[in-house]
């Protein structure tokens, strides 16, 4: 009973983690599954075998295989052909499109090959699409295994708990007339979308270039002694030395005769820059500039959230400099160094050689306009990453290859052909969701020790005894769903499963309807922005409020929910 007691405060503790704090999702769940096990509610060897589960490691391994996949530039190349003179065709082909994709590949790399063509599109505003894209791209995850992590989330779970995964294309016939269903929902939901669009931050509308004259009284001096660093909303970016450019600037850096400023910021303080002796304006150079510039989002639970600018490092952890930052469709006002950066926030950063390869940038950061640095795959790499990936899939759906070895055959074949090298593998590595499955499946596991889901789904049987096995399926579907919109989908689907596989034991019913009600559950976020990445990925560029997101989204959801649970005990019947 005690044990029981025990786990009971340790899951509410686990609940009120998740949806009531600020803390990383990983470490809610570490610290529960570490209170659990030096309870003796699991044993060493439990944990560790929680780690090395297949279905993790099959994760892990598509995850980073999805590194090179990413690459591929089938879909950046049909970019330009989405977007047509009739918004209803362009919200067919971009949807239809993006929803295929987002079956096979990463949906945040989706919205991050598609977002800046589709914002800088002079035929339609950019509000009326990417709300749209990002829900396309949740809608084409739910369609294969590897569509979305939710799905191997479950995968692994369901794994640990039979022995036996999931199919490859189980997911598809619910998941595709749930994506075509919801892509028709969207036409007609649309005229709820805002007509405005957010302004976009154009690099030649707000940089400001400056030459110092010979004679000039800067010279010889550094940015600091110059007082270059105390301008009131202007910013030293890059300084052009003749083909050489230098960015970020250091405070030391002396000025040259020749010297080309490159400032940012608010061009009404631009008269500022007459002051300085020998400093003249000159208009930019556009091109030179752009081939410098990134535009990154900030993800959730970022190491620099909640840091302000000069807090988090900037130059030093990134090799880069912040130019500009947007907050909910808008300029933030003040300077730079002392903005505190929340998740979701849109950056421009001059970069320096090194940005790259720094390993903390996929942990902090979506880049949603990589002008620099970006890798082109050579036809041949486009053509093996895409065959070898169909071969996969194909061996995989036969039940000939185990998707896990095939998976990593394209790893191995990625890496010789260097489509993706090892420093990004370390990068990409998804270590905090690693956390988070191999927690919740020892925590899983302590539940299942205690006797805990034995009383909690036995006890919520006898509560739906008149709604029988079909109502506790959609009970489960809506409850992860809701979760699923307060937290992390993944943390979502980690929770509900433990309860969804206790029910069914406990009603003596087939466990795939709730499993799968699970799985759809987790990736039904569309009535908020926090739920799913890609989801806080377009708030920014397409200038969104919370209210955007819940009237446009709840039509979708009725429908999405509608068809799940019309479905499920139609193609896994109980």
């Amino acid at each position: 009973m005690s044990d029981q007691l025990l786990m009971t405060v340790l899951f509410l503790g686990l609940l009120y983690g998740l949806i009531f704090t600020k803390w990383a999702a990983e470490w809610v769940f570490v610290c529960i599954m570490l209170a659990a096990y030096f309870a003796g509610l699991v044993s060493t060897e439990e944990v560790l075998d929680k780690a090395s589960n297949s279905g993790v490691m099959t994760l892990v391994i598509l995850l980073l295989v999805s590194t090179g996949i990413e690459k591929v530039s089938w879909l950046t190349q049909m970019s330009d052909k989405l977007i047509v003179p009739s918004y209803s065709g362009t919200l067919l082909r971009m949807g239809s499109v993006t929803a295929v994709f987002s079956a096979f590949v990463n949906n945040t790399a989706v919205v991050a090959s598609l977002a800046h063509t589709v914002r800088n599109n002079r035929l339609h505003p950019a509000s009326k699409l990417l709300i749209p894209l990002s829900y396309a791209t949740i809608l084409g995850g739910t369609m294969t295994l590897i569509g979305t992590s939710t799905n191997l989330v479950v995968n692994s779970f369901l794994e640990d708990a039979t022995g036996t995964g999931l199919g490859f294309w189980e997911f598809f016939p619910i998941g595709a007339t749930a994506t075509v269903l919801g892509l028709a929902t969207l036409l007609l939901s649309s005229r709820l979308l805002p007509r405005g669009s957010a302004p976009t931050i154009d690099i030649d509308e707000y940089v400001i270039e400056a030459k110092v004259s010979e004679g000039s009284g800067l010279i010889g001096k550094s940015i600091l002694e110059n007082k270059l660093r105390d301008l009131e909303d202007l910013f030293l970016v890059e300084i052009v030395r003749g083909t050489h450019l230098i960015s970020p600037v250091a405070p030391q850096e002396r000025i040259e005769a020749g010297d080309k400023l490159i400032f940012s910021g608010d061009i009404r303080q631009v008269q500022s820059l007459e002051s300085f002796d020998g400093l003249r304006l000159f208009a930019v150079d556009e091109g030179l500039l752009s081939t410098n510039m990134k535009e990154v989002i900030v993800l959730p639970n970022a190491t620099i959230e909640g840091k302000t600018v000069k807090e988090s490092a900037f130059r030093s952890v990134f090799d880069a400099a912040v130019v500009g930052m947007r907050r909910g469709g808008k300029r933030l006002s003040g300077k730079l160094g002392n903005i505190t950066i929340a998740a979701g926030d849109s950056m421009i950063l001059a970069v320096g050689p090194d940005f790259n390869e720094r390993k903390n940038l996929d942990k902090n950061f979506v880049i949603i306009n990589d002008s620099i640095g970006k890798v082109q795959l050579t036809r041949f790499q486009n053509y093996f990453v895409t065959a070898a990936l169909l071969l996969v899939v194909l061996l995989a759906s036969l039940e000939l290859v185990p998707l896990i070895k095939g998976a990593t055959f394209l790893l191995i074949g990625m890496l010789l052909l260097g489509v993706v090298t090892g420093s990004e593998l370390r990068r990409r590595f998804p270590f905090e969701l690693w956390l988070i499955i191999a927690s919740a499946l020892t925590i899983s596991q302590a539940l299942s020790n205690s006797g805990l889901v034995t009383i909690l789904t036995d006890t919520l049987q006898i509560y739906l005894v008149g709604v029988g096995p079909f109502g506790a399926m959609v009970g489960v579907f809506f409850f992860t769903l809701l979760l699923t919109e307060t937290m992390t989908n993944n943390a979502a689907a980690a929770l509900c499963f433990p309860l969804a596989f206790g029910l069914a034991q406990s009603y003596g019913v087939s466990y795939m309807p709730f499993v799968m009600a699970v799985a759809f559950g987790a990736s039904a976020s569309f009535m908020t922005p926090f739920g799913y990445t890609t989801n806080l990925m377009v708030q920014n560029m397409g200038g969104y409020e919370f209210r955007d997101y819940f009237r446009t989204g709840l039509p979708l959801s009725v429908v999405f929910s509608a068809v799940v649970i019309f479905l499920l005990p139609r193609f896994f019947p109980f």
